[in-house]
């Protein structure tokens, strides 16, 4: 078993504080397959537009209790009523837009899974499989969307999802450890390296 590592370990920029320094460490680019996790990646994605991932992180909780946990089948069920409470819920980012299109996109999921062996594997078939490693030494190198990125976001909307704009689509290919973009300087590179996907 590998010690966890210290303050002074070399990390991506970005991932300073109690919220950022674990989610880079455990599971940022670490390769998803799981339905549920993924619709939790792409439901707090959303909640992400125009704001920090830090303002996000912090409600992550109250996004697991208003959301059953990230159950699609059971948010996909939710109707006006649920809607409304959920604006209402101080613990989530009460935006109209994107509290509906988490509901919209539970059951775009539901739908797909039914055309697909499931969409953890749709999402996979766009990088061939395995995680595409990119070598960026600096931040500023990394892109905010990319011509994959493109292409997922509108397939995706032509499957009925909302939210799911180059950028949030090109954060979810990170997150989910579709594309591995730790710097190279960073301990998780390495360990997230070629073949982390397959």
């Amino acid at each position: 078993m590998t010690s966890a590592p210290d303050e002074d370990t070399a990390r991506c920029a970005w991932a300073t504080g109690e919220f950022l320094t674990p989610y880079h460490d455990e599971e940022w680019g670490v390769p998803v397959h799981d339905d549920r996790r993924h619709y939790e990646f792409l439901v707090l994605e959303a909640a992400q537009a125009g704001l920090s991932w830090l303002t996000v992180l912090r409600r992550r909780e109250g996004y697991r209790q208003a959301f059953c946990g990230f159950d699609p089948e059971l948010v996909a069920r939710f109707g006006d009523r649920q809607v409304a409470k959920l604006l209402e819920d101080p613990g989530i980012i009460r935006n109209r837009a994107k509290v509906e299109s988490a509901v919209t996109n539970a059951r775009a999921l539901l739908s797909m899974s039914e055309s697909h062996e499931s969409f953890d594997a749709y999402l996979w078939e766009f990088v061939g499989g395995a995680t595409v490693v990119n070598r960026w030494t600096d931040t500023s190198q990394i892109p905010a969307k990319t011509e994959l990125s493109e292409r997922l976001s509108k397939d995706l909307r032509g499957h009925g999802f909302r939210f799911v704009g180059p950028v949030v689509c090109y954060s979810h290919l990170q997150a989910a450890g579709l594309i591995n973009d730790h710097l190279t300087s960073c301990f998780r590179w390495s360990q997230l390296g070629p073949g982390a996907g397959s």
